[in-house]
């Protein structure tokens, strides 16, 4: 094999895995800041990362399609306050879920509506819906009777004493063969959209979509009702990530619960492989994406770190792994040459 095909393979090879790439370095730093590792160090990742995680699949899946959601912080923290106060009056486990699955899938289908139907742009709509999602949840909590939000004055609280509460809780810090319950949905969940993304009609339009939308309007491709469908599903995954998060947490604070979870959710997506612009990526990637994320955060705290400088440092990895996409194709096309 010449020196030229070589090149062509390593490089190959590295623009459609860099996402297994990037998440085995990162990991080897948290093993070296870490003085070690532990199995029960490693499952507390995959704990940490559950909720985002199972929020970032959905994003993946509108960002494929060339779209963008900045409401999935805002859209978690009403969902996820609005499912406690069900919780409270219920004291339900399953009716809770359902509740949280079908909150999630009207604030996506408002948003895919508004983007797919109307077809207003998606950062100005979500970037609207974000603000308005978020001022409901603490609006209502202000003002709906004390007892129906736990008691709490600013904060949704699960109500410790329904029966049920502890089968509730454990579902959100359980284990199995010390693997976490959440993380174990996570696992389902990522395995369930790499299904539809690769081997369903569905997927495949979603790649067509974010190609090259004029060509899919060619093909016979409904684009406004796939939009519409791609943010229901995400707004549905929302849903099942409050749910864990009230699981896990007892409680769900709408100032800041799933704050800054929008920027997370995009990272975790981009560290994945997904392309911004749509049409590229795996969402295996995501699963990657989001654990790198997560680990980055242990890394900053096995390095003792200012927490103030957490986000810049995020940020500035963000910035590095989309020049790495820009630059991708390029230097493929050179290397053709």
């Amino acid at each position: 094999m010449s020196e030229k095909k070589k090149s062509e393979l390593i490089a190959q090879i590295w623009f459609q895995h860099s996402y297994i790439f990037v998440f085995i370095l990162i990991f080897i730093v948290y093993a070296v800041t870490s003085n070690g590792l532990t199995w029960g160090g490693v499952m507390n990742i995959f704990r940490h990362s559950a909720v985002i995680g199972i929020i970032a699949l959905g994003m993946g899946l509108i960002c494929l399609t060339g779209e963008i959601d900045l409401s999935v912080g805002s859209m978690l923290a009403l969902v996820g306050g609005f499912s406690v106060v069900i919780y409270n009056i219920t004291g339900n486990i399953l009716v809770t879920l359902l509740f949280a699955i079908a909150g999630g899938a009207i604030c996506g289908f408002i948003n895919g509506v508004l983007v797919g139907g109307v077809e207003m742009p998606a950062f100005i709509v979500t970037l609207a819906t974000m603000l308005i999602y978020r001022s409901i949840a603490q609006y209502v909590c202000q003002h709906i009777p004390k007892d129906l939000c736990g008691g709490g004055s600013s904060v949704y609280r699960m109500d410790t004493k329904i029966a049920s509460y502890q089968t509730f809780y454990q579902l959100g810090n359980g284990k199995i063969a010390s693997i976490p319950y959440v993380g174990i949905v996570l696992l389902i969940m990522t395995l369930l959209f790499i299904y539809i993304s690769t081997s369903t009609k569905f997927g495949k339009k979603i790649y067509a979509i974010g190609s090259n939308q004029k060509g899919a309007v060619l093909a016979g491709i409904n684009v406004s009702l796939m939009k519409i469908i791609v943010f229901v599903i995400a707004g549905v995954l929302v849903g099942i990530g409050a749910f864990l998060w009230i699981a896990m947490n007892a409680s769900c604070d709408p100032a800041t619960s799933g704050k800054n979870y929008e920027m997370y959710a995009i990272s975790a997506v981009v560290l994945g492989g997904i392309s911004m612009s749509g049409g590229k990526g795996k969402m295996l990637g995501v699963l990657f994406g989001i654990m790198s994320y997560t680990i980055i955060d242990k890394i900053i705290v096995a390095l003792k770190m200012d927490s103030l400088i957490n986000d810049a440092i995020k940020g500035t990895i963000l910035i590095l792994v989309i020049l790495i996409q820009i630059a991708g194709p390029k230097l493929k096309s050179k290397l053709n040459k």
